[in-house]
């Protein structure tokens, strides 16, 4: 054989094994990441601070670390090369069609705080508002 059909012949084995490879991945994500916050999480798994994706994912520190335990064990995630204890995602949920929960925050965001003005063009706040309506 000559070296281009070898080359050739390799080419077809890498795409075949790519797919395959591609499709259980796929499968992996889908059975592994069952809900909406393993899914954010797993997002969020790119080599930063444990406690910083718990705070972001509204959950105990302890509980993305577990995640990444059983992760790694399914080669689904592994140990971020700079940082001791830490992981990264191997893949991108959106390269599989799988959708990214939003990060939910539980203090109101500043358009959600806007203030009110009264009747007497005074700017006041929610609180103050209600008060001027039952004086």
């Amino acid at each position: 054989m000559e070296s281009n059909e070898v080359k050739e012949i390799l080419k077809e084995i890498l795409k075949w094994t790519k797919f395959q490879g591609i499709q259980k991945a796929k499968s992996a994500l889908e059975a592994t990441l069952d809900d909406d916050v393993k899914k954010l999480v797993y997002h969020l798994s790119d080599g930063e601070d444990s406690k910083k994706i718990a705070s972001r994912a509204k959950v105990s520190d302890q509980t993305v670390r577990n995640y990444w335990k059983r992760w790694a064990v399914l080669g689904i995630i592994e140990p971020y090369p700079k940082y001791k204890g830490r992981y990264w995602k191997l893949f991108s949920l959106e390269e599989f069609g799988i959708g990214i929960p939003e990060i939910k925050s539980e203090s109101k965001t500043k358009e959600e705080k806007t203030e009110q003005v009264s009747d007497s063009g005074k700017e006041v706040t929610g609180e103050q508002s209600s008060k001027n309506r039952t004086t």
